[in-house]
């Protein structure tokens, strides 16, 4: 049988895929969404301004997100890929994808085990190691064991030494001797002294600094000119971002360290060209794929002009490592790690970094496990080989989103690279102005995460309280003393810590939910109250469907609380609240909290969208006497 092939459709000469339909004016988008405010029951105020006005955001840098934009938000033009001012990438077009070094990192002190992992990293499809040596991970010492069975000409190697530097370089050298090897090309010793007074505020007076500053990236210099391949130093910025920074405050103190180092390549003698190519920089990836495009797709325009203002343009290609944040890492609910992580990878490629690090989903209970750095490889390889991410050069590029929000966030960074610049240098400017700068943001960030304006899932939102997180081996204490390190997630892991340690020791804290009338008119406010509560790990209570005072009551006695809180419609507490209250401060109760807002006598406070969630959970421990 012969089967004849289909007769394909005459394509038409002009495809339009939106020629049939009426262009679409800005004008236009605002009476649509006008009529949507109004409707939505948002407040008079946001339903009367203009839709860009109620509907926009404004990150941490005053960098206004709106909710619209068009060509007309274009900056200018971005240049190609693989050129100056490398906002589109420090690679050209061309050519076939290889996607990002996928960079994994290593921490454990036995060396044994670490090179067991090492291996296994290599083999599964990771392409370079950082080795986080000294204090906080491995002894520089036992580097030869660690990397016995790494073929150091393919594998490239990060080492992390902090106030080991020079020792770690030394010993890494001495094995590639050895073995009678050039290193992988895009190795990095690591001299990082400014990032290294920022984590442990070690250093001598600030007189001093800059001698130390050139003293060590200098010797770093030196060293790795012994291995051609081999950069010398690394700008961390993520101390800036887990002290609670936002991205133009990482962005500034990247450009200020950056800076200082290629001072003091020059006093060590190396011309500018040469001085550019030892620097690689380092930054945080987070959930919020957008600002990562941005911060990463600014950091290569902000350097460039630095190089320009250097008299060095073609050498102004940011060498960009990005690193999932660990400031967003949570240690409850740890599964939901590996979201977050994937949408901080996702960020990473397409702002376009050259190597990314993916931290295990449990990176907050301890050492990894093979199967949390398993998933960790196995997000490179999801993003690059099935989503195709790696494909198409500078993804972003062309979005009028993404091209505003660079421009914007870069001028804010600039402005604050400025303001260090000001203040004697990133030296001098580690001793108070970025400490207190830092202070305020991470402040208005706490405040945010504790009204849950800046929600945690598994967290503030949707918390599991059954959850059965898995036991790691505890890693090894990082150096301290300098800025802090935060976690987003800390005031809310703090009090289930606390209420699982009541728990531990009798009974977990309860709290009892006062639900009035149908389930259809408490459900609303009864699972935002138990969400809320069990984000402190309070167990909740239901009363069940009812007005009866005396009912609800009775149900009190018996929940083992002195807590209650109300939950129902406007409607049916104008009614009801205020004999429920009473009825419930008869039976014993020390507290009655509701659901919702309006004042009613009998009830204590109120818990509303906004509220400061761990107040609330803080004040509901004293009142069942929940040690600390």
């Amino acid at each position: 049988m012969t089967v004849q092939p289909k007769e394909q459709p005459e394509q038409p000469a002009d495809l339009r895929t939106a020629g049939d339909f009426p262009p679409g004016t800005r004008e236009e988008w605002r009476r649509l969404a006008a009529a949507v405010l109004r409707r939505s029951g948002a407040p008079a105020a946001a339903a009367d301004a203009p839709p860009e006005e109620a509907l926009a955001v404004t990150t941490y840098d005053g960098v206004r997100v709106a909710p619209l934009y068009d060509a007309g938000d274009l900056p200018g033009d971005p240049g190609l890929p693989g050129f100056a001012p490398y906002l589109r990438g420090t690679r050209p077009a061309g050519g076939v994808p290889t996607g990002w070094d996928v960079r994994q990192r290593h921490a454990h002190p036995d060396p044994a085990a670490a090179g067991e992992a090492v291996l296994a990293d290599l083999t599964g499809g990771a392409t370079s190691l950082w080795l986080v040596l000294g204090d906080g991970g491995l002894d520089p010492a036992a580097l030869p064991r660690a990397l016995g069975e790494v073929h150091l000409d393919l594998a490239p190697v990060i080492l992390d030494a902090g106030a080991r530097t020079e020792e770690a370089a030394r010993g890494y050298l001495r094995l590639l001797a050895e073995r009678g090897t050039a290193p992988a090309a895009g190795g990095n010793l690591g001299a990082d002294p400014l990032g290294l007074r920022a984590r442990t505020g070690a250093a001598p007076p600030p007189a001093e600094m800059a001698a130390e500053v050139a003293g060590q990236v200098g010797a770093a210099a030196r060293l790795a000119a012994e291995a051609p391949g081999l950069r010398a130093v690394t700008v961390d910025a993520t101390p800036y971002h887990d002290a609670g920074g936002s991205d133009a405050e990482e962005l500034g103190c990247s450009l200020a360290t950056g800076v200082a180092y290629l001072r003091a390549l020059a006093d060590a003698g190396l011309p500018a060209a040469e001085a550019f190519g030892q620097l690689e920089f380092r930054y945080a990836a987070t959930a919020d794929q957008f600002l990562t495009i941005a911060k990463l797709r600014a950091a290569r325009l902000l350097w460039a002009r630095v190089a320009e203002a250097c008299g060095e343009p073609a050498h102004g290609a940011q060498v960009q490592h990005a690193v999932t944040s660990s400031a967003m890492m949570t240690a409850r609910d740890p599964w939901v790690n590996m979201l977050r992580t994937t949408l901080a990878c996702f960020g990473a490629g397409a702002g376009g970094a050259d190597a990314v690090t993916v931290q295990p989903f449990d990176a907050r209970l301890g050492l990894p496990d093979a199967f949390a750095r398993r998933i960790a490889r196995n997000t490179h390889a999801l993003l690059v080989d099935e989503a195709g991410l790696a494909r198409v050069v500078d993804p972003a590029g062309g979005s009028w989103y993404a091209e505003r929000l660079t421009a914007e966030l870069a001028g804010r960074a600039w402005d604050w690279f400025q303001e260090i610049e000001r203040a004697g240098g990133m030296a001098a400017a580690l001793e108070a102005l970025v400490p207190e700068r830092l202070a305020a943001t991470w402040g208005r960030r706490r405040a945010d995460i504790a009204r849950r304006r800046a929600p945690i899932t598994g967290v503030s939102e949707f918390p599991d309280p059954a959850e059965r997180r898995p036991a790691r081996r505890p890693a090894p204490e990082p150096p301290g003393g300098g800025l802090p390190r935060v976690h987003y997630a800390q005031d809310f892991e703090a009090l289930r810590d606390r209420a699982d340690r009541a728990a531990a020791a009798g009974e977990r804290p309860r709290v009892f939910l006062a639900t009035i009338g149908p389930a259809a008119a408490y459900t609303a406010r009864g699972t935002f109250a138990a969400n809320l509560f069990q984000a402190g790990g309070i167990a909740t209570v239901t009363a069940g469907p009812g007005t009866d005072p005396a009912a609800i009551a009775e149900a009190f006695r018996g929940s083992g609380t002195t807590v209650a809180c109300l939950c129902s419609t406007d409607e049916l507490y104008a009614e009801h609240a205020a004999p429920v209250a009473a009825a419930l401060r008869g039976a014993g109760a020390r507290r009655i909290w509701l659901a919702g807002r309006g004042d009613h006598p009998g009830v204590d406070a109120a818990l509303y969208a906004g509220c400061d969630a761990p107040e609330v959970l803080r004040a509901t421990f004293d009142d069942l006497e929940v040690g600390p």
